[in-house]
């Protein structure tokens, strides 16, 4: 059994604190580093500390050390953040796994770059089920392509940044996909005032901000006298650090190329 030497970045965060502890719990994982920001309250500590089992990794704050000993990089922190981490991760050979979401054009153009110098894996959502559904709207899409209004709706915890949620936008481009459309042309992100009819050909979303909410994602597929709804609700970050996990083990014979979950699950 390959044994995987991973770190994590955003070591002190709820997600990065979710890693750790199941890298902790993989039979085939070692905890070979941890990052966090500079001034990060975090820096210096164990990063297994909060479990009251030290690991003997601390977390810091400089790449060089922090990725010393890692072969894999898992990252959901913030697109600023992820990009100086894959600047240096395509420079020395070390595995990325994104799970970062809020990326422009030029941020993912610059993922797709450095997926020529090492292994990428870039996904909004790195969950089997999220993944799963998205396969089950793409069917849903290319049936049900006349006579529905297709409408989006997320709602995440009120700490999220960005919205709407990398997921609900991936959602939207497999839904868009399907139709053969342009989501950047048919999406609505906000509706106010006097808006006039719907537009049949557009994806409409709505985003939901609150709480503890880790993530909830419903696609509305709306016609006279049905609704079809397909969703997905998370309960827990754990999902997400266990797809983090096999992703990391799907990339383990890859030397370049940039993949996405769907490549993991042999859902292409």
């Amino acid at each position: 059994m390959t044994e995987l030497h991973i770190a994590i970045a955003g070591a002190g965060g709820r997600m990065g604190r979710m890693l750790i502890e199941t890298v902790l719990a993989e039979p085939d994982a070692r905890l070979a580093g941890a990052l966090d920001i500079p001034g990060a309250p975090s820096i210096g500590e164990d990063a297994a500390a909060f479990l009251g089992k030290p690991a003997g990794v601390a977390i810091e704050s400089d790449l060089a050390k922090g990725l010393a000993n890692s072969r894999f990089l898992i990252d959901f922190t913030r697109p600023e953040g992820t990009l100086r981490h894959l600047a240096y991760c395509a420079e020395h050979g070390v595995k990325l796994i994104i799970g970062t979401t809020g990326f422009d054009e030029a941020g993912k153009a610059a993922i797709a770059e450095a997926a020529k110098k090492t292994a990428i894996l870039f996904a909004p959502n790195m969950s089997v089920g999220v993944n799963v559904t998205m396969k089950l709207l793409e069917y849903a899409a290319k049936n049900l392509n006349i006579g529905y209004d297709i409408e989006i709706i997320e709602a995440h915890h009120r700490h999220k940044v960005d919205a709407p949620s990398g997921t609900a936008l991936k959602m939207g481009e497999v839904i868009a996909g399907a139709l053969g459309r342009d989501l950047k042309e048919c999406a609505v992100y906000a509706r106010e005032g006097v808006t006039g009819p719907r537009d049949p050909s557009s994806i409409g979303f709505a985003t939901i901000r609150g709480g503890d909410i880790v993530g909830d994602h419903t696609v509305l597929f709306a016609a006279d006298g049905e609704r079809i709804e397909i969703s997905h609700k998370s309960s827990s970050r754990l999902h997400y650090a266990h797809g983090a996990l096999r992703a990391a083990r799907f990339l383990a014979d890859k030397d370049t190329g940039l993949y996405d979950m769907y490549d993991v699950l042999g859902l292409n």
